[in-house]
């Protein structure tokens, strides 16, 4: 029996029944529900459920999307993501559609089936290990972006992606801005790759970690400088034209990390210590130690700008505040900030 969750007429948006493409709330709310029916694309093929009784088909068409292309993971099969294209309809005016994207690249994160829990763990520790960039899923993934935007152009393209998704669309949206295509990207609760120091609650001692942290990155980065440096110092001024925007919670131990990983580029530049942070925030330690074994990182987490919202609403368990139903409620208390490396 389907959960009610994957029902969009009982969970979904269905009060944005006319899209206002200027406003973020619309925006982020067509965003999530288009993961969300990634998920459910692939909940529908392990229960095999077929038109009419599937219920995918829902999550897009009420916002006039057409499905172009499944991706499927060449290792277990699975639908990880999906390729819409904006059908308006055709009295549409165009000042309504300015905003509005012409193709949207989703991606889901883990979903525990059986048919699609193994391989999404793997990957999950792919992650973890910065290897991302290396699996067959992320080259599926890169080629059906390289696509897209060389068939239609990078204007009003759009990536999204929650949890391991994210990862992805983030890896994506690097590449792609590596190369001088900056693409509108909606990252649901991002994973970052590091010590949940925003979950401890004494702000001096959280404070004094990041600090001890920045100094020893920083310290560890200078040191290798001229060795095997990261990759990541070479791209960072390149992405930091690249504005994702992140939605984060700060009860998902998963992406909480973001609030503390901005907000201390800021209380570093206060303290007059900004050209440490500056050096420190293109690093992790994982990676420097990686790189001075010769061995290749991508730190996903590490980015130079973005625009990060918080949604500081009340969230009673894990499972709630890590959810992509989360980010189309219309009664939000969201916090925004928008952080730009220079």
């Amino acid at each position: 029996m389907a959960s009610e969750r994957d029902v969009f007429s009982v969970s979904g948006p269905t009060y944005l029944a006319s899209v206002n493409w200027e406003c973020p709330h619309q925006r982020r709310s067509v965003a999530a529900s288009l993961v969300q029916s990634v998920y459910i694309l692939e909940r529908d093929r392990q229960e095999n459920r077929q038109p009419p009784e599937a219920l995918a088909p829902a999550w897009w068409e009420f916002f006039h999307f057409e499905l172009i292309r499944k991706l499927v993971d060449d290792a277990d099969l699975s639908i990880f993501g999906a390729v819409y294209e904006f059908k308006p309809a055709a009295r549409t005016q165009d000042s309504y559609l300015a905003n509005a994207p012409k193709i949207v690249v989703a991606f889901r994160g883990t979903l525990t089936k059986k048919d699609s829990i193994a391989r999404d763990l793997n990957l999950d520790l792919q992650l973890i290990q910065n290897g991302l960039h290396q699996t067959s899923r992320s080259e599926i993934a890169m080629q059906a972006v390289r696509n897209v935007v060389s068939t239609v152009g990078s204007s009003n393209v759009w990536l999204a992606g929650h949890s391991l998704g994210s990862a992805m669309a983030t890896l994506a949206g690097k590449n792609m801005a590596k190369t001088g295509v900056m693409l509108d990207t909606f990252l649901f609760n991002p994973p970052f790759v590091s010590a949940p120091i925003e979950r401890i609650r004494d702000k001096k001692v959280k404070h004094g970690l990041r600090i001890a942290g920045s100094v020893i990155t920083a310290g560890l980065s200078l040191a290798l400088k001229g060795k095997n440096l990261p990759k990541s110092q070479d791209s960072f001024s390149v992405l930091s034209s690249w504005v994702p925007c992140l939605f984060v919670n700060p009860n998902d131990h998963i992406c909480s990390e973001y609030i503390g990983y901005f907000e201390h580029r800021r209380n570093m530049e206060e303290i007059g210590a900004g050209s440490i942070e500056r050096l420190a925030t293109q690093n992790s330690l994982g990676d420097l130690f990686l790189s001075a074994l010769g061995k290749e990182s991508d730190p996903l987490h590490l980015l130079p700008s973005a625009s990060l919202t918080v949604n500081l609403s009340p969230s009673p368990d894990f499972k709630q505040a890590h959810g992509i139903h989360q980010w189309w409620k219309p009664d939000l208390h969201l916090q925004t900030r928008q952080y730009l490396f220079s």
